[in-house]
């Protein structure tokens, strides 16, 4: 199971982020493998153009959140979590690389790669706020072909040094990149999004090991992703496939049944998911009792399976 920090300000401030690390601790003493936490650098008007979400633990979606939403810095977290933990994976998520340059990305992600022996999964995306990219001076109709030049001047520095690389919006030569990530081939690199877009299949099959999708990726849209990995040489089975919790709200200001929510993994194990995300928030008010709503979710997903 992996916990889902990022969100959860109907339990705490946003500026409180030693209990995010605490609740992580938590989470690992229960059982948990990982803890997830997404990032925005900033918001613009156009995060809340479509209107608030209807209940504030629900997830947003692009232009449903409230501008002033916390955003900390998830790398920064991350880190402070891999100094009190010893075991639990660490999932940087919503990682806008497009917003970076891919030098100073790489040096960022590899020192946490190293820093927590291996634990680090990163998520890259190019995201939908065309006010953040904006604010930030970057072309929001470059961001897929920056986000690909990410990955592949990351799995050259993870790889050599000197390295050089020649691409249309990034260029360095004689780079020396060390020290590097923990593994040769650098930290575990997940993809997700809504569909099967053939950008996102392109990535998955180069250079993920694995599939985080928005919502339940359709037949069509796994039969499509299975051939790709096939036709390059790769095995479907070689991806984690990450699946989630359902949450249904009975009004706008109560939480949902955790019972009714985890009763959709069992279908999820099915298909060959095996991790699954959960947001406290979405189930509890209480800031006290993650400690022991992790320790419920356990039992009752071993009690399932």
């Amino acid at each position: 199971m992996q916990l889902v920090l990022s969100e959860n300000w109907t339990l705490t401030s946003g500026r409180d982020l030693p209990t995010l690390v605490r609740w992580a601790r938590e989470a690992e003493d229960a059982g948990f493998d990982s803890v997830m936490i997404s990032e925005h650098i900033v918001l613009g008007p156009d995060a809340g153009a479509k209107g608030l979400m209807p209940n504030p633990r629900e997830y947003a979606l692009p232009g449903n959140q409230d501008p002033f939403t916390p955003w900390p810095n998830s790398l920064l977290l991350l880190a402070s979590i891999a100094s009190v933990t010893t075991r639990l994976r660490l999932a940087a998520a919503a990682i806008l690389a497009p917003l970076r340059h891919p030098l100073l990305l790489a040096r960022e992600l590899g020192t946490l790669d190293l820093l927590s022996e291996g634990r680090l999964i990163v998520l890259p995306t190019v995201s939908w706020s065309r006010d953040e990219y904006a604010a930030l001076g970057v072309p929001f109709d470059k961001r897929g072909q920056l986000l690909d030049e990410h990955l592949e001047i990351w799995e050259l520095l993870w790889r050599e040094s000197p390295a050089t690389y020649e691409g249309k919006h990034y260029r360095f030569r004689d780079v020396y990149f060390e020290p590097k990530a923990h593994r040769p081939e650098g930290p575990r690199i997940w993809f997700g999004g809504s569909g099967m877009h053939d950008a996102l299949t392109r990535r998955l099959v180069r250079h993920g090991h694995g599939f985080n999708p928005l919502g339940r990726p359709t037949p069509e849209n796994m039969d499509k992703l299975r051939a790709a990995m096939t036709e390059a040489g790769r095995d479907i089975n070689e991806l984690e496939l990450v699946g989630g919790t359902r949450a249904v709200f009975p009004d706008n200001n109560s939480c949902a049944d955790l019972d009714q929510a985890l009763a959709h993994i069992p279908a999820q194990l099915e298909q060959g998911f095996t991790t699954f995300c959960i947001k406290p928030s979405q189930f509890t008010d209480d800031p006290d009792s993650i400690g022991n709503f992790c320790r419920q979710v356990m039992r009752r997903v071993h009690s399932l399976v």
